[in-house]
């Protein structure tokens, strides 16, 4: 968006697994406060790609900078400073208690012999009072639901006071009630804090709805990667998953809304 401070740049981007290519020459870049969502089918290079930008998988090519700065000169403890990452939530058996596991999210702020101090204390109950989270504080995390779960790994990221907040599939498995309580939790961070967020998403109907920007995937390969307002919705789905879109139009926004189409 035009007069925002460009805070993620992406350059031609690789990433390979062995022989195989995951990701190939995939460019794009994220302002500060811009909602981006990536899409695309299973195996795109969705998942991939966020762990790229996190410095998880380590690329093959291309050059990567995050605020200004090559994302391999920073150490792990200042990078977390700026940038924050929240894995699927399913899966994931974690031996803590609520508050315990939000308060982890400050470690790039703790000293490794020290013990959290106000700022720390006062960052996890505003990151809790933001995410809804605060009555789940002594729950231990095997007892909590998916929508709980979820709320909770973002209440930690939230607690990093990062400026870049990426997501990978946050309303997987959720129920239409708790994906729209997420959704505008997103947004919410979003707006209110000026986090830059980078979500990847299956669901298209919060993407075109919701999003800044879209980077659309396909076989690790971008298919379109611009504003949501300029992308060809029809033509770019269709291509990407190969089976056709109806798109209408949403009569209080003028988004678009897609029907994947019999056939």
């Amino acid at each position: 968006m035009a007069g925002r401070e460009t805070v993620i740049e992406a350059q031609r981007l690789s990433f390979r697994a062995g022989r195989r290519s995951i990701l190939e020459g995939v460019s794009f870049h994220a302002a500060a406060g811009e909602t981006v969502c990536i899409i695309g089918p299973n195996g795109a290079g969705k998942s991939t790609l966020l762990k790229c930008l996190a410095g998880i998988n380590e690329t093959s090519a291309g050059a990567l900078t995050i605020c200004g700065r090559p994302l391999a000169s920073y150490s792990r403890r200042s990078l977390a400073r700026i940038l924050s990452y929240v894995p699927q939530a399913y899966g994931h058996e974690l031996p803590f208690f609520v508050h315990d596991f939000v308060m982890m999210g400050r470690y790039a702020h703790i000293g490794p012999l020290s013990l959290p101090g106000k700022a720390d204390r006062d960052a996890v109950e505003h990151a809790m009072a933001t995410t809804g989270t605060i009555a789940l504080a002594d729950r231990h995390m095997a007892t909590l639901s998916g929508g709980e779960l979820q709320r909770v790994f973002i209440a930690a990221a939230l607690a990093q006071q990062t400026c870049v907040m990426l997501l990978d599939e946050p309303t997987t498995f959720l129920d239409p009630k708790h994906r729209f309580e997420i959704h505008g939790l997103l947004m919410k961070i979003s707006r209110d804090h000026g986090v830059t967020t980078v979500i990847a998403t299956h669901d298209l109907a919060f993407a075109l709805q919701s999003a800044d920007r879209i980077i659309a995937l396909k076989e690790g390969k971008l298919v379109y990667c611009g504003e949501a307002a300029d992308m060809t919705v029809e033509a770019t789905l269709s291509s990407m998953y190969e089976i056709p879109f109806l798109v209408l139009r949403h009569p209080a926004t003028g988004r678009p809304i897609v029907i994947a189409e019999d056939a």
